[in-house]
């Protein structure tokens, strides 16, 4: 048996040993087994809030400084502060702040990294996904799937601002990114407005239509007028203690996630309604669409409270705990790598 307490002289042998087995790269699992295997998750990531009111003038003078065309995607990245130069707001999901100005076009490209798209700004602009615009209204979620061409355009006379959230760094962890240019910056439309939800998204879809169950949502846009009133709809009943009255984004073909990677949620929380506290694996990433509130949050990185309004960001991590009150009427849009880890068998939510 080996002694519990080792002595200088077994501890310079293992050192010796660690040394000479390091030249052969190969490590001792005992030495790093509970940071591999923890008792429970320990993100790096750390609980932040970003406040728009703070950001939105920082996010004009990015107009100024460059254009939509030679940046390709005009976006400040939202960093968590653990995780800085990463360009990640959790271990597993990328977000930021995307403007495009009067008159402006972001040229099309399409990439194998599915995005979101969450207006908070402004209002003119649309986004286009294999040759259908969308027009861009306040609260609406957007998605443009993997490998879908898409592009974005400005037709009216403000500034308009989304939040952008991709699983970027899902696919950079299985180094499977490709992206492409379209040699045609911003095409033509091919299908009129409105085509892919009169197609997929009433309870209807093409006689030919055959989806896999991680296939996208051929549905790209889901208005937040409708978003709204279904959670007005449900708000006649009971809420949920941890939860208030919250709905999942589905694709209306397969009853899953719009898109495979990430999950996305709706909540309204009526007027002062506090929830009890809820912790998840999945680190979310939550926007405030209507109202105001506060937010506490305990884990790992620390305990936080914070005021929230209308387009403040703020992310919670993996396995902290989360609380929220609101002042007056709140509606809430979140994402989160949820349905990677249901599909892993890994998702895990604990009620307190």
């Amino acid at each position: 048996m080996h002694a519990a307490n080792p002595g200088p002289e077994a501890l310079r042998q293992r050192a010796d040993y660690y040394d000479r087995i390091g030249t052969r790269h190969m490590t001792p699992l005992w030495e790093v087994l509970g940071a591999l295997v923890p008792p429970q998750p320990r993100s790096p990531a750390q609980a932040h809030l970003w406040r728009y009111a703070e950001l939105r003038d920082q996010v004009m003078e990015a107009g100024r400084l460059i254009s939509a065309e030679e940046a390709e995607r005009r976006v400040l990245v939202l960093e968590n502060p653990a995780l800085r130069g990463q360009s990640c707001i959790t271990q597993s999901l990328y977000a930021g702040l995307q403007l495009i100005m009067p008159g402006e076009v972001a040229p099309s490209h399409r990439h194998t990294q599915s995005a979101l798209r969450l207006v908070l700004d402004g209002e003119g602009a649309y986004t286009a996904v294999d040759g259908e615009r969308t027009t861009m209204r306040r609260g609406d979620f957007i998605i443009t799937p993997a490998w879908t061409w898409h592009d974005h355009g400005n037709l009216g006379d403000q500034p308009v601002v989304w939040l952008d959230g991709l699983d970027i760094p899902i696919v950079r962890f299985l180094d499977a990114g490709f992206a492409e240019r379209s040699e045609q910056p911003a095409p033509q439309p091919s299908r009129p407005e409105g085509d892919a939800a009169a197609r997929y998204g009433a309870n209807m879809v093409p006689l030919d239509h055959q989806p896999r169950p991680a296939d996208p949502a051929r549905v790209f846009v889901y208005p937040f007028a409708r978003t709204r009133s279904s959670l007005v709809g449900i708000s006649q009943g009971a809420p949920d203690p941890h939860h208030g009255f919250k709905l999942r984004y589905v694709n209306p073909a397969t009853g899953a996630s719009p898109m495979p990677t990430i999950g996305t949620f709706a909540q309204r929380l009526p007027a002062g309604f506090e929830t009890s506290a809820v912790r998840s694996t999945d680190g979310t990433v939550h926007v405030c669409l209507e109202g105001a509130g506060e937010a506490r949050i305990s884990g790992l990185s620390g305990d936080f409270t914070w005021r929230f309004q209308e387009n403040d960001v703020f992310v919670v991590p993996s396995w902290h705990t989360l609380q929220l009150r609101a002042d007056r009427d709140a509606v809430m849009f979140s994402f989160s790598d949820r349905p990677v880890q249901q599909a892993l068998g890994l998702w895990r939510e604990e009620r307190l």
